[in-house]
């Protein structure tokens, strides 16, 4: 290979002269117009997946009101006004989301009142454990008969044409009266009574009336507790247990 001297008369040095070799092999081309062709940069487009995910899920106040509604199983327009309405609003979504766990919403819109239920078809004995976020529990006697009695005054009152309907404990003592032969008991129990009238305000079926301890209001929960049919059917049969147990004693 010849090597050419510069005009100095020295010869090139060896790594100067590959270098030079190496910068005119990485020179881009010029194309016949004369310009430097660029390379195509494409850029991917970010997606917001966090904001997509929000925009198929349920808004932040339908999900506070569905917390809700789990967590008390019943959410009043009386005292929960913006959870009812956010219910009411969301209704069809929230009913979605209700299905995957087996249960469905009741919205009563002018008894202001959304009840949680279990789903239809999903209550049998084999499944209940499993599929049931609503554990059951077997009312006593005394339970059962100061609902039919909370159950009848609720009726009575709401045919008058009373919005609200307030019992005190006086008048639940003298309505039970009646049935204390099937408790084995001559007389009212107010400490027992009063036990029962808290479970009943834990269940919804009644609320406290402010500054006044011993009136109660009962709500509309009563309706789906007991239906109308329901309640004059058992009031007959408590009757008639009355009956035979006065004869027996």
């Amino acid at each position: 290979m010849k090597i050419q001297e510069t005009p100095d008369g020295k010869q090139p040095d060896l790594f100067e002269l590959l270098r030079s070799k190496s910068e005119m092999s990485t020179l881009p081309v010029e194309q016949e117009t004369g310009e430097i062709e660029q390379p195509a940069i494409e850029f991917e487009q970010p997606t917001n997946k966090i904001t997509d995910e929000k925009q198929t899920g349920l808004p932040n106040e339908a999900r506070r009101a569905l917390v809700a509604l789990l967590r008390y199983g019943v959410i009043m327009a009386a005292n929960k006004r913006l959870l009812f309405d956010a219910l009411c609003r969301y209704e069809t979504q929230i009913q979605e989301h209700l299905e995957n766990m087996y249960l469905r919403m009741l919205v009563d819109e002018q008894a202001g009142l959304v009840l949680l239920l279990q789903q239809d078809g999903t209550d049998t004995d084999e499944e209940e454990e499993t599929s049931s976020l609503i554990s059951r529990r077997t009312m006593t006697l005394y339970d059962t008969l100061l609902v039919l009695v909370l159950r009848k005054h609720y009726q009575d009152r709401e045919t008058a044409g009373e919005q609200r309907v307030i019992i005190d404990i006086d008048r639940i003592e003298i309505a039970l009266r009646p049935f204390l032969p099937l408790i084995n008991s001559s007389r009212s129990d107010r400490r027992q009574l009063s036990s029962a009238l808290k479970n009943m305000k834990e269940r919804r079926i009644l609320a406290a009336v402010r500054s006044e301890e011993e009136r109660f209001e009962i709500t509309p929960v009563i309706r789906y507790v007991v239906n109308a049919e329901f309640l004059e059917k058992m009031l007959q049969e408590y009757q008639k247990l009355v009956e035979q147990a006065t004869t027996d004693d």
